[in-house]
């Protein structure tokens, strides 16, 4: 049976996905089987019917979501999407959220998507996506992620690596969360490390979720962009090298080693020798607190100095893809402590935090001394 959906839902969508699902959804069937993960994480995707609307169904329970299609991540250029979704809790939708469709990450990618935007716990979504000069990309499709538990670290292991050490010149090591820590699932992502030169740059990011979370809840949300960047991006990690949450605290990311030049997914042209930390949360509007802006120096400072780079200097990289703000082999001068935009075109790490790197270069500085 087909429901009809009222034409002004419709108006100007070339692609309308509306999942709405009853007060009870216990009709789990009417979702692809999940893919998932130790610890119970899983991630659900949903085709995009092409230029209409999917009657309205049940989903399964996300915190996170993102949109995904097949070909080059530039497909939706001059496009756009937006997602609103349902509390789990309450039954009330919430308001439209853009989701910025010009996501980067490994330099070879070879799939687009939007960002992932964390949405707490959800069982309804809908996606509208208006294509830009290109089209509607092939394979579009929206990937629900479940977080789950987390998978179990062994007992004699670690959670939170602290210094040992002088494994830098002058800056103190910090404490650093394990991905035990954290509860990421190691067999999802790829065997083996690649590894670069020693990081000259450290590009701060910010992971466009809520702020006012509980820092108890940081680890979830981490597994949640796993999740997204390995089964959705099928990347090889999750792409950044390391995050900090609202309270300071520091987590590892890409796997490979917290003190090794691990080559990660996070700024398009510039991962090689350079580190990518994203701040948990969204700081366009919202000034970062005073601990997270510490956290980020105590990882930079450390981070840099093991190359010999200094916090409040400057190095030069080479762009390794025309989808960053230089074409391909242009030698660009970038700020030790530099934002996501400054390599690429995007509104990342928000205004606040952006106007804040001044102040967290000054920090790093003085912890190396």
């Amino acid at each position: 049976m087909r429901i009809s959906i009222p034409a002004a839902v419709l108006a100007g969508c070339t692609a309308t996905l509306l999942f709405q699902p009853p007060a009870v959804a216990t009709d789990s069937s009417v979702d692809p089987a999940p893919r998932t993960s130790a610890g119970g994480g899983s991630v659900t995707s949903v085709a995009l019917t092409s230029g209409g609307a999917v009657a309205p169904r049940a989903t399964r329970a996300f915190d996170l979501l993102g949109v995904v299609w097949d070909g080059p991540p530039t497909a939706l250029a001059g496009g756009s999407v937006r997602v609103r979704t349902r509390d789990a809790a309450t039954g009330r939708w919430g308001d439209w959220h853009t989701l910025e469709t010009g996501a980067d990450g490994p330099d070879s990618a070879q799939r687009g998507s939007t960002a992932p935007l964390w949405v707490g716990h959800s069982n309804g979504v809908a996606v509208d996506v208006h294509p830009g000069p290109a089209g509607l990309p092939r394979g579009l499709r929206v990937d629900l992620v479940d977080p789950g538990q987390g998978a179990a670290a062994a007992d004699d292991q670690p959670l939170t690596e602290h210094a040992a050490g002088p494994e830098a010149p002058t800056a103190p090591r910090p404490g650093i969360v394990t991905r035990k820590g954290w509860g990421a699932d190691e067999s999802i992502r790829e065997a083996g490390f690649v590894y670069t030169g020693s990081a000259r740059v450290a590009f701060v990011h910010h992971t466009d979720t809520a702020t006012d979370y509980a820092c108890s809840d940081a680890p979830k949300v981490i597994r949640s962009i796993y999740l997204f960047h390995v089964q959705t991006n099928k990347w090889r990690d999750i792409g950044y090298n390391f995050l900090v949450d609202r309270c300071g605290t520091i987590y590892e990311g890409r796997a490979g080693g917290v003190n090794q030049p691990v080559l990660g997914a996070h700024t398009l042209g510039f991962n090689t020798n350079s580190s990518g930390i994203a701040a948990i949360g969204t700081f366009s509007k919202d000034d970062p607190p005073q601990e997270l802006q510490d956290g980020i120096a105590k990882i930079a400072a450390w981070k840099l100095d093991l190359g010999g780079w200094k916090a409040d200097g400057s190095a030069q990289l080479t762009s390794g893809s025309d989808g960053s703000l230089y074409p391909k082999g242009t030698v660009v001068d970038f700020a030790s402590i530099s934002g996501h935009r400054d390599g690429f075109a995007t509104e990342c790490p928000g205004d606040a935090l952006y106007q804040r790197l001044p102040d967290i270069r000054d920090t790093a500085a003085r912890l190396q001394g």
